[in-house]
């Protein structure tokens, strides 16, 4: 029997990794509390909730004409302890939190990114298929040591672990990330009644193994993100 996608936990107390530590608490719109005493980290400024007084705040050098031409926010934040700050969206889901070990890489749809630990390396790619919903991935790496990454999906969170060769086809909205190691083409199914019958398309992505696929079970396009 071939194994279902598994879902993720989403709720974190006292979680550790990498050398920094965080909550998670589960709600309608969660919150994302991370003790920046030890490594600092970077974020989208729009997913601020609050900080301690002692958590200093600066912009990332370098982060900003990637992003401009993909429509994300241009400035990206960074904040150092001691003391915690904490992180939400603006619409319903789940935070996901995603350990990196020295020498991963990660791939995320555009728009889902809420914070990383400061020694992850963070670029945006032009995605080669994409589904019509955007056309950029933010792509994070652990080149310089262990690092977390954390997510915003929308709905309940799914995980698929793709054996080499094995593939899953994904609605153009609802992949949430991947491993670098799997690969993404778009697929179109034209889908009709018969031969004298209209017809429509369905746009839907196809990702080839090895490695880890996400998939969230809404999809909300944010405006307040472009």
């Amino acid at each position: 029997m071939v194994a279902l996608p598994s879902l993720v936990p989403t709720k974190a107390k006292a979680k550790c990794f990498g050398d920094v530590a965080w909550h998670i608490g589960v709600e309608a719109v969660p919150v994302l509390t991370v003790d920046v005493s030890k490594t600092g980290v970077f974020f989208e400024h729009h997913t601020l909730l609050w900080k301690h007084p002692t958590v200093k705040l600066g912009l990332k050098a370098n982060a900003g004409p990637k992003r401009m031409v993909a429509g994300a926010q241009v400035f990206v934040a960074e904040a150092k302890g001691p003391g915690m700050i904490a992180f939400s969206r603006d619409a319903p889901g789940r935070i996901l939190a995603m350990e990196l070990p020295f020498g991963r890489e990660i791939e995320v749809r555009e728009h889902q990114f809420v914070a990383a630990t400061e020694k992850l390396t963070h670029d945006v790619v032009k995605a080669q298929a994409h589904g019509g919903h955007g056309g950029f991935i933010d792509k994070f790496a652990s080149y310089k040591a262990d690092g977390v990454l954390w997510l915003y999906a929308y709905g309940a969170v799914f995980e698929k672990r793709l054996a080499s060769g094995e593939s899953i086809d994904i609605e153009a909205g609802a992949w949430l990330y991947k491993e670098s190691s799997v690969k993404m083409t778009t697929i179109c199914e034209r889908l009709t009644a018969g031969p004298f019958s209209g017809h429509t398309n369905m746009v839907i992505n196809r990702l080839t193994g090895p490695g880890r696929v996400g998939v969230q079970s809404m999809y909300v396009h944010n405006t307040s993100d472009t």
